[in-house]
């Protein structure tokens, strides 16, 4: 229980010892006014019921209090659980964004690679006939210095053998 809850018990069984070890004096008839009559009641026995009187209204006050706010602690949970389940949704919505979006990248980046991956096909393609194309020149290119020199020695030897038969 709670500490005010137990104060109150307490003091309401104080109350009521002290009313009960009291009760002939509670009981004694004496002359009150009410402003416009006089009476004659026990003045214990009014004091007494006056204070239950304010003791049930302040449990009736606290009761209410409570209740009032169990009520809106039950509507503000049930708001809380609507915007945690928004919440929930709304980032169940983002990552499947994120996910679209990660896709189309990776699609993207395969696509650009496919792409440079042809293009660098095609270069080294046109590299490798230039390649070719020039190592062909340059075969022609040797074979006909070759045949020049061979020309050259051809003549030279036989001007070579030309003057020795002269001789």
């Amino acid at each position: 229980m709670r500490a005010r809850t137990i104060i109150l018990i307490l003091a309401i069984v104080l109350v009521a010892g002290f009313a009960a070890l009291n009760v002939d004096e509670f009981t004694r008839a004496s002359v009150l006014s009410l402003g416009f009559t006089t009476i004659q009641v026990p003045l214990g026995l009014v004091m007494l019921l006056l204070l239950v009187i304010a003791t049930v209204a302040f449990l009736a006050s606290t009761v209410y209090m409570q209740s009032a706010n169990l009520l809106e602690t039950r509507k503000y949970a049930r708001e809380l659980a609507v915007q945690r389940e928004l919440a929930d949704k709304a980032e169940a919505s983002r990552f499947t964004e994120l996910r679209t979006f990660i896709e189309s990248q990776s699609v993207a980046s395969l696509q650009r690679e496919a792409a440079s991956n042809t293009v660098l096909a095609e270069r080294l393609a046109q590299t490798q006939t230039a390649l070719l194309n020039r190592l062909e020149q340059s075969d022609n290119a040797t074979a006909a210095y070759m045949g020049q020199l061979e020309d050259r020695l051809q003549r030279a030897n036989v001007n070579a053998h030309g003057a020795l038969l002269a001789r």
